[in-house]
């Protein structure tokens, strides 16, 4: 077994998500992506758009029939037809003449460019004049511009959002094949902990930590699989660790990691077949005793027993290995928010001490102010916009510090 509490740096947790594998996929259809990470790369049957198409409601001319076309001095241009949407052109134009388009009408043969019916002024039913010259492929999105045939149109690994799926709809694509959603374990362990619908008594506190990992869970792509309350029980816990690696692809203990006569997380872990304990103590400030272990190539952790501490243990390095079992090739993209600090922030060197804090705009800014209290308050974590980390080797963070917020 690993040395007890042998602390590990964030990033030295995180270098283990390589050697866990992906879920396997499955195929949906198109209503049902959303959310999801592709498991091929998608090709659309037609370049798209298929053919030279408007993008404004205007006329449809040869670009050189405009050039030095002024208000002072405007182009005077044969209309010699109308173009109806969803329906090829049986004209074509020649210099000097245009026709009548619609935003998203197919351009005729010999045209190249789109007049905006705002630049233009009818003299008559079949002559108008334009007093903006325009460019060749000025309000005209070319056959192909968007997406080629000949080339990917989404790669694997992403996930997907409304855009996407409109992506895949233009792609002809009616069934997907995406990873399947992971599905994640979660334990709750504690004679102090009752559920619920149970009002607690003195001594006792409702189980937290089963619904709030249940939503980071389900916020990150995974399905939570609930397995209840674990009192005290080496053999109970057992039972229930057992259970949950048969029906999971990754397990999440609540409480039970720290130092403490009662506290039968590694001692079960080690107990358990094909299992590896690759960490226990990481760097961070909530969170530090957090175990990970690899069971039967599964992942397997066991988090802090407050509240906070599960819920920021979760985000920091708990969120990377789920979007690696959802199939994503790199870790969650959450770009951070730039702030700046509004009051000094002490930290002890040695961790990473990550801050909540809520934001709000003054003067142009994004101001990051920390949310005081205990780690254990789950108030704070409500207030919170997001988290801001201090680092290991630093001494605190100074008021009008810039900082990177990770959103919550």
């Amino acid at each position: 077994m690993k040395e007890f509490f042998k602390v590990d740096t964030i990033d030295g947790v995180l270098s283990h998500t390589s050697s866990f594998d992906s879920v396997n996929t499955e195929t949906v259809a198109l209503a049902e992506c959303l959310g999801r990470v592709l498991a091929e790369d998608v090709h659309s049957d037609v370049d798209i758009p298929d053919f030279n198409r408007s993008t404004m409601d205007g006329f449809a001319v040869k670009a050189a029939s405009t050039f030095g076309a002024s208000e002072a001095n405007p182009a005077y241009l044969n209309v010699c037809g109308q173009i109806k949407m969803g329906v090829r052109p049986d004209f074509s134009i020649g210099p000097g003449e245009v026709a009548g388009i619609a935003t998203g009408g197919m351009l005729p043969g010999g045209a190249d460019s789109v007049i905006m019916v705002e630049h233009t002024d009818s003299l008559d039913a079949s002559t108008i004049e334009a007093y903006r010259s325009v460019a060749p492929g000025q309000h005209v999105i070319e056959k192909g511009e968007d997406i080629r045939r000949t080339g990917p149109a989404l790669a694997k690994n992403i996930r997907i959002r409304p855009q996407e799926a409109g992506l895949l709809a233009a792609c002809g694509r009616t069934q997907i094949n995406v990873y399947r959603r992971p599905v994640v374990g979660i334990i709750s362990t504690g004679d102090e902990v009752v559920p619920v619908d149970r009002v607690p008594a003195e001594g006792q506190i409702r189980d937290i930590n089963t619904q709030a990992l249940s939503g980071q869970v389900q916020a990150a792509g995974g399905l939570p699989m609930v397995f209840g309350i674990v009192k005290d029980s080496r053999d109970d816990l057992m039972e229930k660790c057992r259970r949950a690696l048969r029906c999971t692809d990754m397990v999440m203990i609540s409480g039970g990691s720290s130092v403490g006569a009662r506290d039968f997380t590694v001692e079960v872990l080690d107990a358990l077949p094909d299992t590896d304990i690759l960490v226990h103590g990481i760097s961070i400030s909530p969170g530090k005793p957090t175990i990970l272990a690899r069971s039967g190539g599964k992942a397997f952790w066991g988090l802090p027993g407050h509240a906070v501490s599960a819920m920021v243990v979760f985000a920091v390095v708990v969120r990377p290995f789920l979007d690696r079992l959802c199939g994503r090739s790199e870790t969650t993209r959450r770009f951070p928010i730039q702030a700046v600090l509004n009051r000094n922030l002490a930290s002890a060197q040695g961790r990473v001490d990550y801050v909540r804090v809520r934001l709000y705009d003054a003067e142009d800014q994004i101001i990051a102010e920390p949310v005081l209290g205990k780690s254990g308050l789950i108030n704070t974590m409500v207030k919170a916009d997001g988290l801001i980390a201090i680092g290991m080797n630093t001494e605190g963070l100074e008021q009008g510090a810039r900082v990177r917020v990770m959103p919550l």
